[in-house]
């Protein structure tokens, strides 16, 4: 990974991880051992899908920028797909408090969008090549 991909990991994945604590905390008090397991779940799951999506893009990005932009489509759909899965397939699991899992998983995956947009804000990125040629240009 390069060293802007790990400065915008850290910055989506630290806040991610503080939300999902108050997450944990929040659902023990209200549900119990079963919610805060249910929340710490959630915060889990959140937190392994889009640190292996930063990854897939990072490497993608050293590919070519079409294949960057392709990785972030495809693995953001997929990202989402599959926690809409485990809510639907948790439903009714005993295990733990599955509206402590979906609460837990919502509230940090918005945690991790907010902090992975101002990760991008305080990169200071170039989107203009500055010594790139202007095509048709002699």
């Amino acid at each position: 990974m390069q060293a802007n991909d790990v400065r915008l990991l850290k910055g989506a994945a630290i806040p991610t991880l503080l939300v999902g604590l108050v997450v944990v905390v929040a659902a023990a008090l209200v549900a119990g051992g079963k919610g805060a397991l249910g929340a710490a779940i959630g915060a889990l799951v959140v937190c392994v899908f889009f640190t292996l999506g930063i990854v897939a893009i990072s490497y993608a990005g050293r590919v070519s920028p079409m294949a960057m932009m392709t990785a972030a489509v495809v693995t953001y759909a997929v990202k989402i797909l599959i926690v809409m899965a485990l809510l639907k397939a948790f439903e009714n699991a005993t295990a733990f408090e599955p509206k402590a899992f979906g609460w837990g998983a919502v509230v940090c995956t918005v945690a991790w969008t907010i902090g992975e947009m101002r990760g991008f804000m305080k990169l200071k990125m170039l989107y203009v090549d500055p010594d790139g040629k202007t095509p048709g240009s002699g």
